[in-house]
C-alpha cells in the first residue's frame, strides 16, 4: 500500500474531512505566471500553420491514426490551437471572479485545452535533435507569444532516449515533447489538492494534442514511464519543486539522422526562470504524492499488468436505446476555438436532442485510453461512464450506466437527482439540475495503484483529464454547452452511484446541455477559428 492509495482517499473524502491545511486561504495578489519567463534567452516564433476542413473532431476522435510525419508549420498549428492563447473572453456568468475579469490584469484569456481552475500550469519543452528545422536544442513553448525560448543549444536527444529506455516510438525519433509541471503555479490556489488537479491537466493537453494530430492524419503516443530524474536535471529543474509528468516523441517529416547523438549526462539546461511571486509555499501532502509517484519512474509496467483494472461491461437493467450520434464535421481548430465553460448558464427550458448526447459519450469512451506505454492497445477504457439525465428528449429522468458497446443507457435508478446533484455541489458557479445530463466518469484508482504503483495515480488521472477534454470539444462540435467540476462531494456520488462493491472512485462531474438565450457575452479572438 504506497502513499498514494492514502492520498486518493483523501481527495476523495476531502468535502467532509478538508485537506491539509484546512485553513489556507490564496494570496491571489502573489499569484504566479501562469507560464515561465526566462529575461535574455532567444526566442524564435512559431507559423500559425492551418487547419484543413477535412481535419474534423470525428476524424480526430473516431478515424484511423495516420502514418504522417510533423512539419514545422503542423507543430506551431497543433501548439497554437492546443495551449496557445487564443483570445480573451468575458461574459456575465456565475463564476466568483466576474467583477474582476473587465480589468486587464485579471483578464480570462481562452485556449484549446481546458485546466482545473483555469490555471494551465503545463510546461510544454521541445526537445529537437539535428533532423528538426532549428538548430537542435532544448526549446520551451511561450503560450503568451506563440514562440519557443532556446534555454540549451546542442542534440540532447541521446539523453531523452536513455531516460525512455526501451521505448519502441523513441528509437526512431530525434523530436520530443516534455510536459512538465511548476506545482507552485497551481498549489498557489490548491494546495495540497494541486497533484490531483495537474495529472488531469496533463491528460486533457495529451487528448487535444492526440485528438489533433489523428485529424491531420498523424499518430502520438505517450510515455508515463521513463527516468524522470535524469530529464529533470537535463530541463534543470527542480526536483522538489517541479515534475516531468509525460514525453510525447514526434514523428519528423525529415527522418532520423543515420547516426542518433549518444546520451550527455553532463548536458542541462542552466537558465532558471524569473518568479513573479515574492513568497512560495510548500505543502508536505503535495510533496508526499509526488514524492510517492518518482518511486519505480523508469520501470515500465509489463504487458497486459492493467487488464484486470479495466472498466467492465455494462450491467443488467432496462435499457433505453439512443439514436445514432450526430455527426462532429466541424474542423478541430474550429471546435477548440469554441471551447468554454458554461459556468450556470444551463437553462433547462429546451431539452437535449438524444442524439447529441450519444455524439458525447461516445466521445467520452474515445479518450477512456491514451495510446500510453502502459496501456494494451485495443483494450478496455479504463473509465466507465455513469449519466445522470435531467432534461433530454425522449429519455426518462434517472441514473443510467452506459453501455460502450451498445450505445444504449442502462437504468440504475429511476427518478429525478436534480435535488442530489445540487445539493452535493460544493460551489455556486453551476446549477446542476438545469444541465441536460450530468456524466460522471469513475475509475478503479485504487486497483491501478495495486497494479503498477503509486506511479499509476499519474495514469488514471491523465485519462479523467483526457475524458474531460474529449467531452468539452465534442460539445462545442455538436453546438451544445458543457462545464467540468471537480467541487463535489465523491462519497455521496459513490453512495449513489453504488461504485464501493467494483471499487470504482467518481472524479468528475461535466455537465452539457442548452444553456439561456441571448448571452451577454464578450468575445475577441487573437486567431479567427
Amino acid at each position: 500500500m504506497g502513499y498514494a492509495h492514502e492520498y486518493a482517499t483523501a481527495v476523495m473524502r476531502r468535502g467532509r474531512i478538508p485537506m491539509e491545511p484546512a485553513d489556507f486561504v490564496p494570496d491571489w495578489s502573489d499569484r504566479p505566471r501562469r507560464g515561465k519567463f526566462f529575461p535574455g534567452a532567444p526566442s524564435f516564433p512559431l507559423p500559425d500553420g492551418g487547419c484543413a476542413d477535412e481535419a474534423t473532431v470525428e476524424r480526430g476522435l473516431f478515424g484511423q491514426p495516420g502514418g504522417g510525419a510533423f512539419t514545422l508549420p503542423l507543430l506551431g498549428a497543433m501548439l497554437r490551437d492546443s495551449y496557445g492563447l487564443t483570445g480573451r473572453r468575458l461574459a456575465v456568468q456565475a463564476n466568483t471572479d466576474l467583477g474582476s475579469l473587465p480589468f486587464h490584469a485579471h483578464a480570462n484569456w481562452s485556449r484549446g485545452t481546458a485546466s482545473g481552475g483555469g490555471l494551465y500550469p503545463v510546461g510544454i519543452h521541445w526537445i529537437s535533435g539535428a533532423s528538426g528545422p532549428l538548430a537542435p536544442g532544448v526549446h520551451y513553448y511561450d503560450t503568451g507569444r506563440h514562440r519557443v525560448t532556446r534555454l540549451l543549444a546542442g542534440d540532447v536527444t541521446g539523453e531523452v532516449r536513455a531516460a525512455l529506455g526501451d521505448l519502441e516510438e523513441a528509437a526512431g525519433t530525434d523530436q520530443f515533447l516534455v510536459l512538465g509541471v511548476t506545482f507552485w503555479q497551481n498549489s498557489f490556489k490548491y494546495n495540497s489538492f494541486c497533484y490531483h488537479a495537474v495529472t488531469m491537466d496533463i491528460g486533457a493537453l495529451l487528448e487535444t494534442w492526440r485528438l489533433w494530430a489523428r485529424a491531420h492524419g498523424l499518430r502520438l503516443g505517450s510515455a508515463f514511464w521513463f527516468d524522470e530524474a535524469r530529464l529533470g536535471r537535463l530541463l534543470g529543474l527542480d526536483p522538489e519543486l517541479d515534475g516531468v509528468f509525460a514525453v510525447v516523441p514526434l514523428r519528423w517529416t525529415d527522418g532520423t539522422p543515420g547516426t542518433p547523438a549518444p546520451p550527455a549526462p553532463g548536458a542541462r539546461v542552466t537558465l532558471v526562470p524569473d518568479e513573479k511571486s515574492r513568497r512560495l509555499l510548500s505543502f508536505p501532502t503535495l510533496g508526499r504524492i509526488h514524492a510517492a509517484t518518482l518511486e519505480g519512474a523508469a520501470d515500465r509496467p509489463a504487458p497486459g499488468v492493467l487488464d484486470t483494472t479495466l472498466a467492465a461491461p455494462a450491467g443488467v437493467g432496462e435499457r433505453v436505446p439512443l439514436p445514432p450520434p450526430v455527426p462532429l464535421d466541424v474542423p478541430v481548430r474550429r471546435a477548440l476555438r469554441e471551447r468554454r465553460s458554461s459556468f450556470g448558464r444551463f437553462a433547462a427550458t429546451v431539452p437535449l436532442d438524444p442524439a447529441t448526447l450519444s455524439a458525447v459519450l461516445r466521445a467520452a469512451v474515445a479518450a477512456g485510453t491514451l495510446d500510453s506505454d502502459a496501456e494494451t492497445p485495443g483494450a478496455a477504457p479504463l473509465t466507465r461512464l455513469c449519466v445522470v439525465v435531467n432534461h433530454v428528449r425522449h429519455v426518462p429522468v434517472g441514473l443510467y450506466e452506459y453501455d460502450r458497446d451498445t450505445g444504449e443507457l442502462v437504468l440504475m435508478k429511476a427518478g429525478d437527482h436534480g435535488a442530489f446533484l445540487q445539493d452535493n455541489y460544493f460551489l455556486a458557479n453551476y446549477n446542476l439540475e438545469q444541465a441536460a445530463a450530468v456524466v460522471v466518469p469513475v475509475a478503479r484508482t485504487h486497483a491501478v495503484l495495486d497494479a503498477v504503483g503509486d506511479r499509476g495515480y499519474r495514469l488514471v488521472n491523465a485519462v479523467i483529464g483526457a475524458t474531460a477534454q474529449s467531452v468539452y470539444t465534442a460539445a462545442a462540435a455538436a453546438g451544445t454547452a458543457c462545464g467540468v467540476a471537480l467541487g463535489f462531494d465523491s462519497v455521496s456520488f459513490e453512495e449513489e452511484l453504488g461504485l464501493a462493491e467494483r471499487g470504482e472512485i467518481p472524479l468528475l462531474i461535466m455537465m452539457i446541455g442548452q444553456e439561456r438565450p441571448r448571452p451577454a457575452d464578450y468575445r475577441y479572438d487573437i486567431v479567427a477559428p
